[in-house]
């Protein structure tokens, strides 16, 4: 196994991952004038870090946490990952045609739909390819 596997299975890259993006929510916000929400988001980001981190009973946050992980939670993420993926091209489709209907262009739905399906094709055709 590398050092990447085996530092995104460590307990703590999970954690540490909700801290970095806490801190990338708050540079944003700062940047866009908007300092009070970015430490509201830090403070959400890293609260879910620190529950992540400490909560060790469960297997389900074991997994998500990287150091519990087994082939079927291999298998539970990939069907995870497959429905996270629907439900968000169902909210993007449903969400460009409520724009058009409202006479608008339907951006950015458009382009989010245009990557998804792009990022599909691509996907389907690169593991058909691979075997």
């Amino acid at each position: 196994m590398t050092k990447l596997c085996n530092l995104m299975r460590s307990r703590w890259f999970m954690p540490a991952s909700c801290l970095c993006l806490g801190g990338v929510v708050l540079l944003a916000s700062w940047l866009g004038g908007q300092l009070v929400a970015g430490l509201i988001g830090l403070a959400v980001m890293a609260c879910f870090g620190l529950f992540i981190a400490l909560a060790s009973g469960s297997e389900t946050i074991k997994g998500l946490r990287g150091d519990g992980r087994d082939e079927r939670f291999a298998l539970i993420d990939m069907r995870a990952t497959a429905v996270t993926g629907h439900v968000l091209i169902v909210a993007v489709v449903t969400g460009w045609l409520v724009e058009i209907a409202r006479g608008h262009s339907g951006s950015p739905f458009t382009w989010l739909g245009v990557v998804a399906g792009i990022s599909y094709v691509l996907a389907v055709a690169f593991f058909r390819w691979r075997g």
